[in-house]
């Protein structure tokens, strides 16, 4: 996923028709069985690697509603795998190739973002 979208989303949707990689979801698309708020697709997210900023914080009105996650690689792949599982994350399923998980899928990330802003979740910042 590299971002996700946290309790502090006022489902502006402003991020929804930002997102070149078609990651972010409205509430009411989401995949997740009670979703509250806006929500991104882990196994689409690119953190617009190929911009200064990624897009869904260049328009995001609310700091803090949008934060730093773990980079979607294979090196994560029980990460997402068993969040998928507990329901944090709603991964794609291929009715042949099975679950679009890290190990199989990989997305491009930020590698200047630190381990510890991810473990931390914290907000993005530019």
């Amino acid at each position: 996923m590299s971002v996700m979208i946290t309790q502090e989303c006022i489902n502006c949707d402003a991020c929804v028709e930002e997102c070149p990689a078609t990651a972010i979801v409205s509430a009411d698309d989401s995949p997740l069985d009670d979703p509250e708020y806006t929500y991104v697709k882990p196994e689409k997210c690119i953190e617009c690697v190929d911009c200064s900023v990624p897009k869904c914080f260049d328009v995001c009105p609310t700091p803090g509603a949008i934060v730093w996650d773990m980079p979607f690689t294979e090196a994560f792949d029980d990460y997402y795998v068993n969040g998928h599982e507990e329901g944090l994350y709603k991964l794609r399923v291929h009715k042949k190739k099975g679950l679009f998980s890290p190990a199989n899928q990989p997305r491009p990330f930020r590698e200047v973002i630190t381990q510890e802003q991810r473990d931390a979740h914290a907000p993005l910042d530019f």
